[in-house]
């Protein structure tokens, strides 16, 4: 890992464009593996179908970081982000340093931190560090049932993508907080 240096520019990684124009590219094979390109539309529709294959595709968490590099949830990981930015306006795909170190990890690490993965992300063109949206952990969130707490979790993913950003109304906007990295 090494520390970005200081004009890094977090959406013109080469890893994470190389990335972008492979899943561009396998999206219609992906979307037809998956059950048909006429399914994956980018609608709350294609978010249920992709929830469904998920469910019934991995038991647990654990198994998606396990086949993070498989073409089903490289497609996913892609599908997932991609419908994000459409819906948010301005928002961009990134690969940004690791919030706690400030290092550049590789693009998709050997070995795992189960908590945060330093993967693709997007999140708006000015956003800190940490204020991105992980699609990887969105799919291993759909699995986990309790959050870091223990707190029971029953999430859909509809309701990750439409919700987690909202600007208006936010409880941790209220409480003065800020953004949860997902």
């Amino acid at each position: 890992m090494t520390t970005p240096h200081p004009d890094y520019d977090s959406t013109r990684h080469p890893d994470l464009l190389a990335w972008l124009a492979e899943r561009q590219a396998a999206f219609e094979r992906w979307a037809g593996d998956a059950g048909g390109v006429d399914r994956f539309d980018f609608s709350d529709a294609s978010l249920d179908a992709l929830e469904e294959l998920v469910e019934e595709t991995f038991a647990e968490p654990e198994e998606i970081t396990a086949q993070r590099r498989s073409p089903f949830v490289q497609g996913a990981v892609w599908y997932i982000g991609e419908t994000l930015r459409r819906r948010r306006e301005g928002w961009v795909w990134k690969f940004e340093p690791d919030v706690t170190f400030g290092l550049l990890p590789a693009f998709y690490p050997a070995v795992p931190d189960p908590a945060y993965l330093d993967t693709p992300c997007v999140g708006a063109p000015d956003a800190e560090p940490g204020e991105h949206w992980y699609p990887l952990n969105t799919l291993r969130r759909l699995l986990a049932t309790e959050d870091e707490f223990g707190d029971p979790l029953d999430e859909r993913l509809v309701g990750m993508v439409e919700g987690w950003y909202d600007e208006a109304g936010s409880e941790d906007e209220e409480d003065g907080g800020s953004s949860v990295t997902v």
